[in-house]
C-alpha cells in the first residue's frame, strides 16, 4: 500500500477531514484524530481498540506493533505500508473511524 492509497482510504470515509500536525497528515471525524501518516511515506498509525489491536498485530507480525507508552496503551498502532495490503488497511480504518466517532458526541470548540 502506498500513502496516497492510504490518504484515499480514510478520506473517503464520512464526515473524515485531512489535518496536520507534528509535520504529519493526521484523519480526523468529529474532531477526533483515527489515524496519521508518517513523514517518512513508510509508516501509517491507526487508533484501534484493544482487541483489534492486539488482532492486526498477531496477523503483520513485526510490520504493525503498538506506539509507544500511552499512546499504544490507548490503541495506536503503527504500520508498515508496504505489509499491508488495501483491504486490509480499509477494514482497520474503518474500525478506527467507528471507534472514534462511537466513543462520544463530537467534540465543539469553545467560541469566546
Amino acid at each position: 500500500m502506498t500513502p496516497a492509497q492510504f490518504r484515499k482510504a480514510a478520506l473517503a470515509l464520512p464526515d473524515v477531514v485531512e489535518g496536520s500536525h507534528h509535520e504529519h497528515a493526521d484523519f480526523r471525524a468529529g474532531g477526533r484524530v483515527f489515524a496519521s501518516l508518517w513523514p517518512d511515506g513508510e509508516r501509517a498509525m491507526v487508533k484501534l481498540p484493544p482487541d483489534e489491536q492486539r488482532r492486526l498485530c498477531e496477523r503483520l507480525a513485526g510490520a504493525a506493533v503498538p506506539a509507544t507508552g500511552a499512546w499504544g496503551r490507548a490503541g495506536c498502532t503503527v504500520v508498515r505500508l508496504a505489509a499491508w495490503t488495501v483491504a486490509d488497511a480499509k477494514d482497520a480504518l474503518t474500525q478506527a473511524w467507528q471507534a472514534a466517532t462511537a466513543a462520544r458526541p463530537p467534540r465543539r470548540r469553545r467560541v469566546d
